[in-house]
């Protein structure tokens, strides 16, 4: 009885918030998304608790959102819905140290598991980063080069774009793995040979090098993206009211 009585609660809950995602205006929540993941990512030197949990929360809501018949699947969409999917990696390591430290679970390889958990929040970080400038170039594609980018902003080309960039992701935080482990020194001896150890070290270190540029890179042509957007929006608004 008790069972039945929580369960029609839930349900009766998950309806309630369904209907009121439904009547509300979802591109304006998509574009407030956006802005926060633009802050947390692309503005902020480093996520702190409070831009970490809004940003958990707002995937978590655009998720469902993008579940709504309401919302056009177009290669944007897809492009927010990766994005969304990214912070899966942040809540696996949240919730990884939360039951560790509530538990004082004890670890057979620490080093591995600090690796692993600093690499899968430095993984979320780039592959918002690219997305988001991905999502902005095509924003500056929309507006100066509506027609001409038609074949280029599709469903497809967005799958794809999204998928490669996990992958590259995936492979830069493998080697920034191996990297940790070796360094650590709990790599078995007949893998950790001199010659490995060494391509690992400068390849890691170069990789860290380009990573580091490519993000200020990133930051400059979003801001020149937008700064273009803006005045380009402005000036049609101008011209309507004369």
């Amino acid at each position: 009885m008790e069972k039945a009585i929580s369960g029609c609660f839930f349900q009766q809950m998950y309806s309630s918030l369904t209907s009121i995602s439904m009547e509300r205006d979802h591109m304006k929540d998509l574009r407030r998304y956006l802005v926060l993941k633009y802050i947390q990512y692309l503005v902020l030197s480093s996520s702190n608790a409070v831009s970490t949990l809004l940003g958990l929360l707002g995937s978590l809501y655009v998720t469902i959102i993008l579940q709504s018949a309401k919302v056009s699947s177009k290669s944007t969409a897809v492009l927010i819905a990766s994005l969304a999917k990214a912070d899966i990696l942040v809540s696996v390591s949240v919730a990884a140290e939360m039951v560790a430290w509530t538990f004082d679970v004890a670890i057979s390889s620490p080093a591995f598991a600090s690796a692993l958990l600093q690499n899968l929040l430095t993984a979320n970080a780039h592959i918002s980063a690219l997305l988001l400038s991905c999502v902005a170039l095509e924003a500056y594609l929309i507006t100066f080069f509506p027609t001409e980018s038609r074949h280029l902003r599709t469903v497809k080309n967005a799958r794809w774009t999204s998928r490669i960039i996990w992958l590259l992701v995936a492979a830069e935080c493998i080697l920034f793995q191996m990297d940790d482990l070796l360094k650590a020194g709990s790599t078995p001896a007949p893998i950790c040979s001199p010659l490995v150890f060494y391509f690992s070290i400068r390849a890691a270190a170069l990789l860290r090098s380009l990573s580091y540029f490519l993000g200020i890179l990133l930051r400059i042509v979003n801001v020149y993206f937008y700064y273009k957007i803006f005045f380009s929006m402005s000036n049609r608004s101008t011209l309507k009211t004369k």
